[in-house]
């Protein structure tokens, strides 16, 4: 078991875990990708550095990490389970661990469909954990097409046998669960006014009872909504004087907790979370 894993190796992410291991403690970092920093192509205005891109920069901190021993895998994070520990499922290893620090940065932005935002909470959802229990025996939707996606069809798949995956003009994903149905056509406009009842997509329509939002990857809203963590209006997580959320033993740093958006704070905020990890630790011993 692992002392902490920290979900997330941008700035942040990587940060809390050299604080961490300098402590001696045993943390572990997970991330898809390096998010925001990947797409800075020049930075300019950070300390000790000149000019260099985002990736160059995500780089040498990653190899930071990795010449403490700190494990670092590229992979992505499907589900978190919160019991007497926390358990994580990636799409390759479940890992274990005493604590968790969610420093996924910013949640991506939804997919722009017409009447989506008016059907939030009335069949349209975010957490198939949250809210499948509500959809049995009725139509399901999924949209998404990557493992995320297929994650939250494989849990939907125990209230219903009737579900559709609709990849929204993308490639359908290999290893679709069986029975489960594909749409590839891009999807136009949401049907309903006190709840949702239809699907429209360039070449059909499809009845629905209930459409669950899966693309791309899980982030900062996707983990927080399936484990209890209070956000605010803007989904940043809210944590505590020691970044601990409201859940004991979950911390959250960098971008997923908003504020000013830059490098600095990101790596502040990771330092700062990895301290209240470290008296967190020690206190429950």
């Amino acid at each position: 078991m692992f002392d902490t894993i920290i979900i997330g190796k941008g700035p942040a992410g990587i940060t809390a875990g050299i604080y961490l291991k300098r402590a001696n403690l045993n943390p572990v970092i997970i991330g898809k990708d390096f998010g925001a920093l990947e797409k800075a192509e020049i930075i300019e205005n950070y300390y000790g550095f000149l000019p260099i891109t985002g990736v160059e920069l995500a780089q040498k901190g990653q190899m930071q990490a990795e010449k403490l021993d700190i494990p670092v895998y590229t992979e992505e994070v499907l589900s978190v389970e919160v019991f007497d520990s926390i358990k994580i499922k990636t799409n390759l290893r479940t890992l274990e661990a005493k604590t968790l620090l969610i420093a996924t940065g910013k949640s991506r932005m939804q997919p722009k469909i017409k009447n989506l935002e008016n059907l939030k909470g009335k069949g349209v959802s975010f957490c198939a954990v949250c809210d499948g229990f509500f959809f049995r025996n009725k139509k399901i939707a999924i949209l998404g097409n990557g493992q995320y996606a297929l994650s939250e069809a494989e849990h939907l798949m125990n209230f219903s046998k009737d579900i559709t995956l609709f990849t929204n003009g993308k490639n359908e994903p290999e290893n679709v669960p069986e029975g489960i149905k594909c749409v590839k056509d891009k999807i136009i406009e949401l049907k309903g006014t006190e709840k949702l009842n239809a699907i429209v997509t360039e070449k059909s329509t499809y009845l629905s009872d209930g459409l669950f939002i899966a693309e791309g990857t899980a982030t900062t809203a996707d983990f927080a909504k399936k484990i209890g963590i209070i956000t605010d209006e803007h989904d940043n997580i809210k944590t505590n004087a020691d970044y601990m959320t409201n859940i004991k033993g979950i911390f959250a740093a960098g971008d997923a907790t908003g504020g000013f958006l830059q490098i600095s704070t990101a790596v502040a905020k990771g330092a700062l979370a990895a301290k209240g990890i470290i008296n967190f630790i020690k206190n429950n011993k």
